[in-house]
C-alpha cells in the first residue's frame, strides 16, 4: 500500500467517524442550523482537534500526512476506542513496511502439534486475510470440513459470506459477519499492497451488498474474545467463549480456540462432538479449484493428520 493510498484511506475513515459523532455527543452545543451532512462538520472536528478547518480538510481529502501530536488529538475528538486508535496510527505510519504479503505463511510443527494435541477444544490458524491455514478435527465437525474447501478458496470472511456451513452455524450471522469485516479492515491497514486482500475486497464487495456496505462503514476491530452462539446439526445449540493467541514468530497468524465453561450442557455437546470427530474417518482434501493454489491457505502439513 502506497503512502498516497494510506492518507486517502485515513481521510475516508476520519470521514467516517466524523459522520457517526453528534454535537452533542462530544459537548458543542447544536445551533440549530440545518446539517447537510450527518455527524459532525469539518469545522467542528478541527474546533475540538485545536486544528484550523484547512488543515484538518487536507487530511481528510488525502492530501496531508498528519504528525503524531495531531492524531492524537483527532483520536480524542472522534472519541476513537483503542482499535479505532491503533488503526488511525497504522494508516498514518510513516516508514514503509515490507508487503507483508509477499511472505508466504507456514504453520510450524510445533503449532501444527498443538492442534493435533487439542482434542477437546476446537481450534484454527488464521493468517493474514483471515486465511485458514490450519486446524484441528473438531473444528472441522464444529464449523465445516475444511478439508473439502478448495485451498485458494479457505478464507474464514470468504465462508462467512459464502453459502457454506460456517455461516449457518452461528446464530447471529449478521453480528459474526460485521466482525470479520472489521477484523478484515484492521488487517488492510497492516498490509502493505497484498493483491489478494485487494482481490478479496473486490469480489465480497462485488457478490454481496451487505459487505460492500459494511466495507464503506470503516469499523475496525482487533480479533481478541468474545462469545458466540451456534446451532449445530448434531447436538442444537450452544454458546462458546472464544479467544485468540498470537503466534509469537509470526504476529499474523493467530491461534483462535471455541471453550465451553465446564460442567454445562455446553461442556457436554462440546464433549460429544469431539468424541464423534475422533472417530471420523478423514477425507481426501480438496486442491485448488483453479489456478494455481494459494500458499498462503494450505496448511503446511500432512492432509492425513487432519
Amino acid at each position: 500500500m502506497s503512502t498516497d493510498d494510506n492518507s486517502k484511506k485515513l481521510g475516508q475513515f476520519l470521514k467516517a467517524r466524523r459522520a457517526e459523532l453528534s454535537p452533542e455527543a462530544v459537548g458543542l452545543l447544536d445551533q440549530g442550523q440545518l446539517r447537510r451532512v450527518p455527524g459532525l462538520r469539518r469545522e467542528e472536528v478541527a474546533q475540538l482537534a485545536s486544528i484550523s478547518v484547512q488543515y484538518y480538510t487536507r487530511l481528510e481529502q488525502g492530501r496531508l500526512r498528519a504528525s503524531g501530536p495531531v492524531l492524537d488529538s483527532l483520536a480524542k475528538a472522534l472519541r476513537l476506542d483503542h482499535d479505532q486508535r491503533d488503526y488511525l496510527l497504522e494508516l498514518a505510519a510513516k516508514d514503509a513496511a515490507q508487503p507483508r504479503g509477499a511472505r508466504q505463511q507456514r504453520v510450524k510443527p510445533q503449532t501444527q502439534r498443538l492442534l493435533d494435541h487439542l482434542t477437546d477444544v476446537p481450534a484454527i490458524v488464521l493468517g493474514r486475510r483471515m486465511d485458514i491455514l490450519a486446524w484441528n478435527p473438531l473444528a472441522g465437525v464444529l464449523l465445516t470440513d475444511f478439508s473439502q474447501i478448495p485451498e485458494d478458496q479457505r478464507n474464514y470472511v470468504r465462508l462467512v459470506f459464502s453459502e457454506s456451513e460456517i455461516g449457518g452455524r452461528y446464530v447471529n450471522w449478521e453480528s459474526l459477519a460485521k466482525m470479520c469485516v472489521a477484523f478484515l479492515r484492521m488487517d488492510a491497514a497492516r498490509s502493505s499492497d497484498d493483491p489478494r486482500l485487494s482481490a478479496l475486497v473486490g469480489e465480497l464487495s462485488v457478490k454481496d451488498p451487505r459487505f460492500r456496505q459494511w466495507w464503506a462503514g470503516h469499523d475496525v476491530a482487533r480479533r481478541t474474545s468474545g462469545v458466540k452462539k451456534l446451532r449445530h446439526p448434531l447436538v442444537g445449540d450452544l454458546t462458546l467463549d472464544w479467544q485468540t493467541f498470537a503466534c509469537a514468530d509470526d504476529p499474523d497468524q493467530q491461534l483462535i480456540v471455541w471453550t465451553a465453561e465446564p460442567d454445562t450442557p455446553n461442556d457436554e455437546a462440546l464433549g460429544f462432538l469431539a468424541s464423534w470427530a475422533a472417530t471420523r474417518e478423514p477425507e481426501p482434501p480438496q486442491s485448488s479449484s483453479a489456478g494455481e493454489p494459494d500458499e498462503s491457505a494450505r496448511p503446511q502439513t500432512d492432509p492425513e493428520r487432519h
